[in-house]
This record gives C-alpha cells, structure tokens and sequence, in this order.
C-alpha cells in the first residue's frame, strides 16, 4: 500500500519484503530517504537502520512502528533515525515527513519567482504574498519545469516526459494545471493554444 502511495505522489519505490532484502538494498542502493517498518521479519528494523549505520550509509530513515513508548522511540532515534513515526498514522502526516525529510537546509533552498510570489524547491511550497501554498510531489515538479524557463511554451508532450512519470498520460499534465491554477489561481499557468502551456503571472 505504501509503495503504491509513494509511487502515486512521484517517487521512485523500491519495496523490501524483509528485513534481510531491506539491508541488502540498503547498501546497493543510493537512496534519498529510507522508511522501515520496525517489525520487520528477518531483521528487526532498529537492527537495520543500526546495520546500515554501521556501514556508512547516510540516508535519513523515518521507522514506522506499531510501539509508540519514550523507550522505543529513544531506542529507534539512537539507532540512526531522524524521524519516528507510530502505527496508525495518517498519509497525510506521512507524506509531509517525508518532505521535511529531503527538505534541503534554509541556506541551501533555491527559490525560482512565480508571478509576485516565490517557488521554494525542494520544500513544494509557494510563499508570499499572502498564505503559503504547499503542493503535491507531481504539481510541484509540473511548476518547477515552467518556472525554470519561464518565457518558454512548452507542449504537453514535453511536460509529460520532464515533470511525470513514464506511467502517466497526457491527461495527466491537463489535470495537474487545473491543481495548481486551483490552488494558486488561473493566472499561474498560461495556455498557449495550439501550442501548450508557459508559466504565467500570478
């Protein structure tokens, strides 16, 4: 279920059924984020994140687990985990982990304009004037193609292949511009007919 989710939100999955293929993974792989189930079969997934530790990989790991004492969450975070998070969760709070998680420091954060407002990559959020706007994985790579050439029409072949996944369909690019012009007003995505679409001005 969760790699279905995180597949649908625009991240490239690889699923480990235990504890043993999920080492095994953890050191072939070079990975952005790791999220470990702490009841794993195999190899119990504090075992595994101090494994993985132990052998110098660095990606942050968010444990998911059905125990939610001080002493087990201590235990995970002493392990090498950055974030713990207890079992029943909501996808929601989920999925925002995950975004703090490959947030890059504030120092570090580029932001590309938007109209009056600014587009701050890496944290899918859209600040000032006004609220900030947070967006999804795909809206967000769908704005940040446009906004880094902003005088640039791009056709809706295109977007699909630089802001989507191969899975997805050109409708998919059609929908995700009614998202962000929903979320942050028509003006943002202009449509050049016959063409496509270019950042707009809002």
């Amino acid at each position: 279920m969760l790699a279905r989710l995180l597949t649908e939100e625009g991240y490239a999955v690889t699923a480990a059924r235990d504890g043993q293929e999920g080492l095994h993974q953890g050191l072939v792989g070079d990975w952005d984020v790791l999220v470990v189930d702490r009841g794993l079969p195999g190899v119990e997934g504090v075992d595994l994140v101090t494994r993985l530790r132990r052998k110098g990989v660095a990606a942050p790991v968010l444990l998911l687990t059905a125990r939610g004492t001080v002493a087990d969450r201590v235990e995970g975070l002493d392990a090498g985990a950055q974030d713990y998070l207890v079992k029943p969760f909501d996808v929601d709070e989920l999925l925002a982990r995950l975004r703090a998680m490959l947030r890059p420091p504030a120092s570090l954060a580029e932001e590309l304009p938007v109209g009056a407002r600014r587009f701050v990559v890496g944290e899918h959020r859209v600040v000032g004037p006004g609220e900030d706007v947070l967006l999804s994985t795909r809206e967000a790579a769908l704005l940040e193609v446009l906004a880094r050439r902003p005088t640039r029409v791009f056709t809706r072949d295109e977007l699909l292949d630089t802001a989507f996944t191969r899975a997805d369909t050109l409708g998919a690019v059609d929908t995700y511009v009614y998202y962000l012009r929903r979320k942050l007003g028509r003006a943002v995505v202009e449509t050049v007919h016959g063409v496509g679409y270019r950042l707009g001005s809002s």
